[in-house]
């Protein structure tokens, strides 16, 4: 399964299990997401909902050997499309939510990360803001959640000059809440997750509430540049490279 999915508790983990492509993104994840939030949706006892990833990695971004399969707009504006509605469902989910950062998190995947109400992370984890190598910008909500979280020249920054930067700088940087050291990781997760599961759902749900404005304009640029000549060859230049 490209998606493990466990209750314990008042909490369900969802863990990616793609280690050998660092847990990229691809549809069959896409599909273990939806599950998994199908059934946060609907067990009104659940109070954490946790993604987190196997192996070493979080999440490397989305599949480039099968997402580059795709090489018209509409066929990106619907891949984008149905996973900012995987993004949009976890911002709406009436429990707490929490990325657990394990690793690597590049391109998709710290725009997955953000949509959480909160993410903490081992103190070797880095964060990639990668998607400028393949002359694409952020496709899941990315442009406009950390412009949100980060502020617009910090964000900007970032992408445009394909900045990889560390847990701590993350940490100063607001992007995510909490560094554990790597060998305490695993003791001090749990104890955050005894934490978060303390009040029940309804006082969740009311802590939680507010306007969210809406990111699906990030969709048409996304899928434009999608199509183009240089993200395609960019991207079938990299997946060369590592064939290599």
């Amino acid at each position: 399964m490209p998606v493990s999915i466990r209750t314990s508790g008042h909490v369900l983990t969802a863990a990616i299990q793609r280690p050998d492509a660092m847990n990229a993104i691809n549809f069959d994840v896409m599909n273990g997401l939806e599950e998994a939030l199908e059934m946060a949706e609907q067990d009104e006892s659940l109070r954490l909902f946790m993604l987190t990833g196997s192996g070493n990695s979080f999440i490397a971004g989305g599949d480039l050997k099968e997402f580059h399969g795709i090489r018209d707009a509409e066929g990106a504006r619907k891949m984008s499309e149905r996973m900012l509605a995987i993004l949009e469902r976890i911002e709406q989910l009436e429990c707490w939510t929490l990325a657990a950062v394990n690793g690597p998190a590049y391109g998709g995947g710290w725009e997955t990360l953000i949509s959480f109400d909160f993410a903490v992370a081992r103190e070797s984890a880095s964060f990639g803001f990668t998607q400028g190598k393949f002359y694409l910008p952020p496709g899941w909500g990315g442009l406009t959640r950390l412009n949100r979280i980060v502020g617009k020249k910090t964000a900007d920054y970032w992408l445009a000059s394909q900045k990889i930067i560390s847990a701590e700088e993350a940490l100063r940087a607001g992007l995510i809440q909490d560094v554990f050291p790597d060998d305490e990781y695993d003791g001090k997760l749990e104890k955050l997750m005894q934490k978060l599961v303390l009040n029940d759902r309804t006082f969740i749900d009311y802590m939680k509430k507010n306007h969210r404005k809406k990111i699906t304009e990030e969709l048409e640029p996304f899928s434009r540049f999608w199509e183009s000549e240089e993200h395609i060859r960019r991207v079938e230049e990299f997946l060369r490279r590592g064939k290599k």
